[in-house]
């Protein structure tokens, strides 16, 4: 008996790490609003990005002001690959980053052990 219960805990396990690591997740998204010619999202990082899915204007600059309230190590930076960012995010401070409207097209970012992801969307 000792034996089946166990195998069905490690079962049950098994079918919750998939789930969390390969099943589908909705992702906050935010569209940016342009104001003054410019547009600004502010994106929250506590456990990951929230908003993770930005969408911005094609041709208008932006901001993104992340603010880190997240102690984790994993979260203290942000990484922008395509565009060669790597900002330091300090606790409970905001910190901008521009970003090039000019190209449209989908570009990543993740938490600095790439574990945390994040995109923007330029359209």
């Amino acid at each position: 008996m000792i034996k089946i219960i166990v195998l069905i805990i490690g079962l049950a396990l098994i079918a919750f790490i998939s789930w969390w690591f390969f099943g589908h997740h909705v992702a906050d998204a935010a569209d940016s609003k342009v104001v003054n010619h410019h547009q600004n999202v502010d994106i929250n990082v506590n456990g990951g990005y929230s908003p993770e899915v930005v969408t911005l204007k094609r041709g208008i600059p932006a901001t993104l002001n992340f603010t880190r309230q997240d102690a984790s190590s994993c979260l203290d930076h942000v990484v922008f690959p395509d565009w060669g960012i790597n900002q330091a995010l300090p606790k409970n401070q905001t910190e901008s980053i521009q970003i090039d409207t000019d190209k449209p097209g989908t570009y990543q970012w993740a938490c600095g052990m790439d574990m945390f992801h994040g995109k923007v969307i330029i359209k």
